[in-house]
């Protein structure tokens, strides 16, 4: 399975969309088995969530998200998991375990 992370410096991000890069995790039997960086291509209405299913991406963790990016991505099968920050892996290690879940939070600005 893929993770990928909003992330500023190894750190989750508040707003995905405005992220430096994404960390994506590959995973094995709930372990990190390798991680890459990808740098945000641009923050455009829609793409993002499509650019990261094309990455083969199956969950999303971030501080927040705007509902229509939520929406996208539920539309192809990948997990969000919002209202996370701290350590970018160990939100991943927390997800893999069982110990992460999603608080719905949007971002204020996206809201409406």
């Amino acid at each position: 399975m893929k993770v990928a992370v909003a992330s500023e410096q190894g750190l989750v991000t508040e707003h995905f969309g405005h992220c430096e890069a994404f960390m994506i995790f590959n995973t094995v039997d709930d372990q990190i088995v390798s991680s890459e960086v990808v740098p945000n291509p641009g923050h455009k209405p829609g793409f993002l969530p499509r650019f990261l299913h094309g990455l083969g991406v199956n969950t999303i963790i971030s501080g927040g998200m705007g509902a229509a990016a939520v929406g996208i991505f539920n539309e192809h099968g990948i997990e969000v998991i919002v209202g996370v920050d701290g350590s970018a892996e160990r939100a991943v290690e927390a997800y893999v375990s069982g110990n992460l879940k999603s608080t719905g939070s949007v971002c204020h600005e996206h809201k409406q």
